[in-house]
């Protein structure tokens, strides 16, 4: 009686294992486990002989089954609680969201996006507590909706800007310190002999509209002047043009205005253009986020820098290192810079120089 080999012609060759790698490679099943997960700790020679052991052996990782062991989908959502029409028109979210989507590519995570208005909140809720993701990043959140309140303790969560709601208070978020950047630059306004200051704030139940007119009133406070020129704008353009309206029709002197993002700050140009007013010899003009409004406007645009394309990518970095429960601060504050531009021209320089208008 005769045997039939498992290695004879007619026999298939086994389903390499992540064993078989190991044994290949001359190294720990541990080992491959961290190449395989790209981690950093593992050395170069040693990543190289098991990525060719991977190779030769045509190992391919068994990546649903990870996901069932750890109980992960490897999926991450970014909520954005706005309408499709704002989404789309603010150069921000698209700056975020490309900042998140890359650090991500870098990883085993996939990014899904959910456009979530109030109205359909709780459907958006039910979605993110279904197990249908490993956590969720939220840009854009205003203190009214309390679809996330509490969320966090039942999913990880990291929002793009500090929240408002009590309740959320050891929430971790990843910002810009937007109170300190519109002090700065209205100082900037001041230093340049703007006397009479008025702000186009964002809506008070966002924490950039908040943060920014209080950094615009301690400016103004600080150096004496009235803190009393403030409209409210919801960071589109043409908010920002019916704001300027509103300042300009009360009769006051105004001689600055500080919008508290460039879209609002767009906006104000054509208000202030409409009553055959000049930028910046009548009126100095500054704005908020660096974006294309503010280097393509006539005369380009003062603004605050905020790295918005980092902050989408330290965002997703902070809930990455959440999900797989590895240190990370709670808050994180990015740094903003102020970009002088023709706007803003101090106002001896407006008065000795022609400065062609719009």
């Amino acid at each position: 009686m005769t045997s039939t080999s498992e290695t004879g012609p007619g026999a298939h060759s086994p389903v390499p294992t992540l064993e078989m790698v190991a044994a290949a490679a001359g190294v720990s099943r541990a080992t491959v486990s961290r190449v395989v997960n790209a981690s950093p700790s593992v050395s170069g020679p040693v990543t190289e002989a098991v990525n060719e052991a991977i190779a030769r052996l045509n190992y391919v990782p068994n990546r649903a089954a990870r996901s069932l062991a750890s109980r992960r989908t490897q999926v991450i959502a970014l909520v954005v609680p706005e309408t499709t029409a704002k989404l789309f028109s603010d150069p921000f979210f698209a700056s975020v969201v490309q900042g998140a989507a890359l650090y991500l590519s870098d990883t085993d995570y996939t990014l899904n996006m959910l456009i979530s208005s109030e109205t359909r909140s709780e459907k958006t809720r039910r979605y993110l507590l279904g197990g249908n993701v490993d956590g969720a990043l939220v840009v854009s959140h205003h203190s009214g909706d309390h679809s996330y309140e509490h969320l966090g303790q039942s999913l990880p969560i990291v929002f793009g800007g500090r929240p408002l709601l009590q309740s959320e208070s050891e929430s971790y978020f990843v910002d810009v310190d937007n109170e300190a950047g519109a002090a700065t630059v209205t100082r900037h306004l001041v230093e340049g002999g703007r006397r009479h200051i008025a702000t186009i704030a964002g809506p008070q139940d966002m924490p950039p509209g908040f943060d920014r007119l209080r950094g615009w009133s301690r400016a103004m406070d600080e150096s004496g002047l009235d803190a009393g020129l403030v409209e409210i704008g919801d960071f589109t353009p043409e908010s920002g043009a019916a704001a300027m309206r509103r300042l300009l029709a009360r009769a006051v002197p105004i001689d600055g205005v500080f919008a508290a993002n460039d879209q609002m700050a767009a906006g104000a140009y054509s208000a202030i253009y409409a009553e055959g007013l000049r930028i910046p010899q009548d009126i100095a003009v500054a704005g908020f986020d660096g974006n294309y409004f503010s280097s393509t406007a006539v005369p380009a645009l003062t603004t605050i820098n905020q790295p918005s394309h980092e902050l989408g990518a330290k965002m997703a970095e902070v809930l990455v290192r959440r999900i797989e429960n590895k240190p990370v601060q709670r808050v994180t504050l990015m740094e903003t810079t102020l970009v002088v531009r023709p706007s803003t021209a101090p106002l001896e320089i407006t008065a000795s120089q022609v400065i062609p208008p719009h």
